[in-house]
């Protein structure tokens, strides 16, 4: 399913779902950041999606996590709920929703990166790279509040 994604843009569609989503920011031990690149936009992204009835937002974000990325994490922290009404998300499917993200702090205990129907690339990369790749204004926002350390983040 693809998408369009509107940031703080005048022209977005009217959200008419709001879902609750999880996403999971995990640390290496060398302190790089886990990201994939979305099949549908194209984006760096961390991994994360939508909950699923009978889990806990927690459960959401390690599922998702290696689902997406191949790498079983576990949960260390908690990074911030990101609610921004001005993110829309248009999908092929003629859903709009409205963001409703948790973010959680992890790190790997298993697995390895792996590519999937919703990743073409799963990568470690150093904060010092970030900006060489083109990654969604929200992601840029939930990494950067964790390397400044302005979390947990109650927006």
């Amino acid at each position: 399913m693809g998408r369009i994604e509107y940031y703080n843009d005048p022209k977005a569609p009217k959200a008419s779902t709001l879902i609750p989503a999880s996403n999971m920011l995990v640390v290496n031990d060398k302190g790089e950041i886990l990201l994939q690149r979305r099949r549908d936009t194209g984006q760096w992204a961390l991994p994360g999606g939508a909950q699923d009835i009978g889990e806990t937002a927690a459960q959401c974000a390690v599922r998702e996590c290696e689902e997406e990325t191949g790498i079983v994490a576990e949960v260390t922290g908690f990074l911030g709920v990101y609610t921004n009404p001005h993110h829309i998300v248009a999908y092929t499917d003629g859903e709009i929703r409205q963001q409703y993200e948790v973010a959680y702090i992890g790190r790997p205990v298993g697995g390895k990166p792996t590519i999937n129907d919703e990743a073409d690339d799963v990568r470690w990369a150093h904060p010092d790279d970030l900006d060489a790749l083109d990654i969604h204004p929200s992601m840029h926002e939930q990494i950067g509040h964790y390397l400044a350390g302005t979390y947990p983040y109650l927006g």
